[in-house]
């Protein structure tokens, strides 16, 4: 073959190279400080290029994802993409246990990619209490073209983030936590930021049908969800394509999404949106209109009623069923997978528990209450100085009773790469818990009354199980997951509810690649931030094939 004939062959080579390269989005966020109003009266919140909620990331499985955050606030800054499972790339989990802050009146570039899911999602800071304030929204991944989707595509998409709110700053409510007080009851509850009123949000057009994507944004308290006259098809969950029942409300726990599909057959007019705290004494209720076209009048003031007590919710929880002949973000269907058949190679308890530590009210898991060491754990992990930052496996995998105060300290676990894992969450108190597991979605195959023992396993589900992100556990109950931790990096296990996730409730998982490789793991980037302890230390040898 001649020098010209070889030179072409390359160039032609390379440029498939960069056809085949999944595509890239980009986007840059101002995050600043201004006035929002979720309750109807101004408050200082948290805005991203001035919008509350934030902006949507609107991506397709395997699109690669930039954001370059210039943080505008007075102080230092993370962000999150829940339930985003950043395979082998833990360094953009944006959690205090991977990353160093973005210090006030500078910026930093998240790239991750979207690998291999699609589905509902939402990002939110991790920092302080800025949550309860804003820079959340909304986080879609589309499915491929090529992999078909179980329902016609929908004239339109709607997000509906909703949430509970305190009408206090975060700071305030940042002084309440770390001097022991509690943030106690929300103020209210909204809809995509506000409360209430009669201008539309969305319009419907008759008898077409609309994706509505619902995601609890909040704080504290599981909401319910429901529209009037109007039914709703459950099609995905969490990154699930799920069986398609129909629901006339739907109970939304903090932290989780749902995906659903709307028709516009009634008669054409206003129609409330409606969002209302569950398992509380005082219900606190947002609406927001959906209009039709040249409708005949305003939505009816009759509001559809919520269901009553956890029972309700823990039956719907098992209507939800994965769909096993649907595609997600591969071709191969979801049932393909039979994590039933699995072997057990080693069984979890975690224990949630409220005690005190230094006289101050704090959250613990298995009798340790975890806080964030200036030096990020993972950064501490990849450096070599984790026995200057933290212990591993503080806690046990059975836990005895907690008495005294809580140990406070990083609670870090260590888990073998590729073990297929269960997890039982055992909630001792009368408030709903509800848990994140980051860079996994897992099979939820469980939630009962009592307590957790291994004759409890005839009653698991072993063959359509949701695999999610985020599960709830009820007063006085127990809830099981099963996964293989087969994505390394360490990644964040945290309640949901702010308070008790700021307050210790919440730990990591180090899942360590024997073998170093590429294959396991990302390096971290050249543009890593360095804090703490390894601030000024040389870099290691980075990782290779």
């Amino acid at each position: 073959m001649g020098k010209l004939s070889m030179i072409a062959l390359m160039l032609c080579l390379a440029a498939a190279s960069v056809r085949g390269e999944d595509p890239y989005l980009y986007f840059t966020w101002n995050v600043t400080y201004g006035s929002v109003a979720p309750l109807g009266v101004p408050q200082q919140g948290i805005l991203i290029n001035g919008q509350f909620p934030g902006p949507e990331i609107n991506s397709t499985s395997n699109n690669n994802v930039v954001i370059n955050v210039f943080n505008n606030l007075d102080e230092p800054l993370l962000f999150t993409w829940s339930g985003v499972q950043q395979r082998k790339n833990s360094w953009q989990d944006g959690t205090p246990g991977t990353q160093c802050p973005i210090a006030p009146g500078t910026n930093f570039t998240y790239r991750f990619q979207v690998k291999d899911q699609i589905g509902s999602y939402f990002y939110y800071p991790t920092t302080a209490v800025h949550r309860a304030v804003g820079g959340f929204g909304g986080l879609r991944i589309n499915s491929r073209l090529l992999i078909p989707v179980p329902y016609a595509d929908p004239a339109d998409e709607y997000w509906v983030l909703i949430g509970d709110w305190y009408a206090k700053t975060h700071k305030t409510l940042k002084q309440f936590l770390d001097s022991g007080r509690s943030l106690g009851r929300p103020t209210g509850v909204h809809i995509n930021g506000k409360n209430g009123g009669l201008e539309p949000v969305f319009t419907m057009q008759p008898g077409k049908t609309y994706k509505y994507r619902i995601c609890n944004v909040g704080l504290k308290n599981s909401l319910n969800f429901r529209i009037q006259n109007h039914p709703m098809k459950l099609v995905e969950m969490e990154g699930s394509h799920v069986v398609q029942n129909t629901y006339d409300s739907l109970d939304v726990h903090v932290g989780q999404c749902f995906s659903v599909l709307v028709t516009a057959d009634q008669q054409p007019r206003d129609y409330f949106m409606v969002a209302s705290t569950r398992f509380t004494k005082e219900v606190l209720t947002a609406t927001r209109v959906i209009r039709y076209p040249n409708g005949a009048g305003p939505a009816s003031p009759k509001l559809p009623p919520a269901p009553q007590g956890w029972a309700w919710s823990l039956n719907q929880f098992r209507s939800f069923r994965w769909n096993l002949t649907a595609s997600a973000a591969r071709p191969n269907p979801q049932g393909s997978y039979h994590y039933g058949k699995i072997n057990i190679t080693r069984t979890i308890k975690l224990v949630n528990s409220v005690g005190k530590a230094n006289g101050k009210l704090r959250y613990g898991i298995n009798g340790v209450s975890h806080v964030d060491p200036e030096t990020p754990l993972k950064l501490a992990e990849y450096y070599g100085v984790s026995q200057k930052v933290f212990k591993y496996n503080l806690i046990s995998d059975k836990p005895a009773a907690t008495t005294g105060d809580l140990t406070v300290a990083p609670n870090v676990i260590s888990a073998t790469f590729r073990d297929f894992i269960e997890i039982i969450f055992e909630n001792p108190t009368k408030v709903p818990q509800s848990y994140n597991l980051g860079g996994y979605s897992f099979f939820a195959v469980a939630i009962e009354p009592g307590k957790w023992t291994p004759e409890k396993r005839k009653n698991y589900n072993l063959l359509d199980a949701v695999s999610r992100h985020t599960i709830q556990v009820f007063p006085k109950s127990w809830a099981a997951i099963m996964l293989t931790f087969d994505n390394a990096g360490m990644w964040n296990l945290r309640s949901e509810v702010t308070e008790n996730r700021y307050l210790g409730q919440q730990l990591y998982v180090s899942v360590l690649s024997p073998n170093r490789s590429l294959r396991d793991e990302y390096n971290p980037p050249d543009t890593q931030l360095l804090c703490g302890a390894v601030k000024n230390l040389p870099k290691p040898a980075p990782y290779s094939m």
